[in-house]
């Protein structure tokens, strides 16, 4: 079968619903990194509080627990990814409103079960909407699928990252809240619109296969030490731009910006950078591998956390902030997107709900539990030596690379990828 043309890899319905997957997959998650710390740092909150707060992030790391119950079983309506996708997508609609009634000064206590709820509702959808995508694509637009699906998960951090902050400047926080979570509507829109898939792999006979196969799979297909190299990769890829995103917000806003800045500037920035890696992370998907992808926007996303050293040396410079936030979202996207890629790859549909979700747990052990450290690393040591710190734990990842992902990757897999 000839390669497909880039405009046809493009211009496709499952391109389409990857924008969706994407964009309501991140809304939730950009929510809790960066409005909730924004607001509660506007609000008076410590840095060692906010920095506590990584440890909502726990249903992320621990989804792949659950993940099986809903591989097995299904909602009486719309079939079984449908049926998950909606419900999770209605609860977090409410969940997220909520916010806006909780003084977070007089009950921070409210404020951490209602963000450890928006992380469960969150992690919970992320199983089902990372299924549903990898039934959904062949192996030939594995690549180009995963970086539409993160560009838009990208796109989706300006409401929270962008929109609410200028909102906040004019509007109450209750209102700011309230119209944030309206965004969700998106996600809705797509459960109640796409079909479920006719070819997709049947669910597991019993909960006990769909617990045990989906690990006995990834084993037998990788064999012991491979499969340890992988869990390796995965924890260890994007560890240091995790911790350097994880107080982005306090770290503007200690440094002088107006939440006014910090959401124009993130605005136009962030479409400049993702329009710019949309381009480029769909051109070397499809015209290089994954492998290479990885060596290539894993150089970038490292080299975009001492953007963040330098505009902690700068301080206040809007022209300062507009370079470090368009270089970030550029090298952390496209990182990001080769990385999704590979976890699909790595994945098999059969049992695509559990691995994807025991996957991406272990690339959010980092962001939970080390990220709960680094305010207190933050007023340690400076805003300077935490990105310098940042930068020298994303080395080890890419060591990785040479077990898991090398440049010179077998023909087959080659193959694979872009016939």
């Amino acid at each position: 079968m000839p390669s497909p043309t880039f405009k046809q890899a493009i211009f496709n319905r499952r391109m389409l619903i990857c924008i969706f997957t994407g964009f309501s997959s991140g809304l939730p998650l950009f929510i809790l990194y960066q409005l909730v710390p924004g607001w509660l740092r506007s609000e008076g909150v410590s840095l060692a509080e906010i920095g506590l707060f990584s440890l909502i992030g726990i249903p992320y790391v621990w989804k792949f627990i659950w993940s099986p119950l809903m591989d097995r079983y299904s909602l009486p309506v719309l079939g079984r990814r449908r049926s998950w996708m909606l419900l999770t997508q209605v609860l977090l609609l409410f969940s997220i409103a909520a916010f806006g009634f909780v003084d977070p000064v007089m009950n921070i206590w409210s404020v951490a079960y209602l963000a450890a709820a928006v992380a469960f509702f969150s992690a919970s959808q992320d199983i089902v909407l990372d299924a549903y995508r990898r039934e959904l694509l062949p192996e030939h637009e594995l690549g180009l699928g995963n970086s539409i699906h993160v560009q838009a998960y990208r796109l989706a951090g300006l409401v929270p990252g962008s929109l609410a902050f200028i909102l906040a400047d004019h509007i109450s926080w209750q209102s700011v809240f309230i119209i944030v979570a309206s965004f969700m509507l998106v996600g809705i829109f797509l459960s109640l619109s796409i079909k479920e898939l006719k070819n997709a792999p049947q669910a597991p006979k019993t909960l006990q296969d769909a617990i045990v196969l989906p690990f006995k799979d990834f084993i037998s297909r990788k064999g012991t030490k491979a499969a340890l190299q992988i869990l390796a990769f995965l924890f260890l890829y994007k560890l240091g731009d995790s911790m350097a995103t994880a107080l982005q917000t306090p770290f503007f806003i200690d440094l002088g910006f107006t939440k006014t800045e910090i959401g124009v500037v993130a605005k136009t920035a962030s479409l400049i950078a993702m329009t710019i890696g949309l381009a480029i992370g769909g051109i070397v998907m499809i015209k290089l591998s994954i492998n290479r992808a990885l060596w290539l926007f894993g150089v970038v996303q490292i080299i975009s956390i001492l953007g963040f050293a330098a505009l902690a040396e700068i301080g206040h410079n809007t022209y300062a902030l507009a370079m470090a936030m368009g270089f970030e979202y550029l090298g952390v996207g496209l990182g990001t997107a080769a990385f999704t890629a590979f976890i699909a790859r790595t994945t098999n549909p059969a049992f695509a709900a559990t691995q994807f979700a025991l996957f991406t747990a272990l690339t959010a052990l980092p962001r939970t539990f080390a990220n709960a450290t680094t305010g207190v690393i933050v007023e340690q040591v400076g805003w300077t030596n935490f990105y310098f710190l940042c930068t020298v734990l994303a080395i080890p990842g890419m060591l990785m690379l040479f077990k898991v992902a090398p440049w010179r990757e077998p023909a087959k897999q080659i193959t694979q990828e872009t016939v």
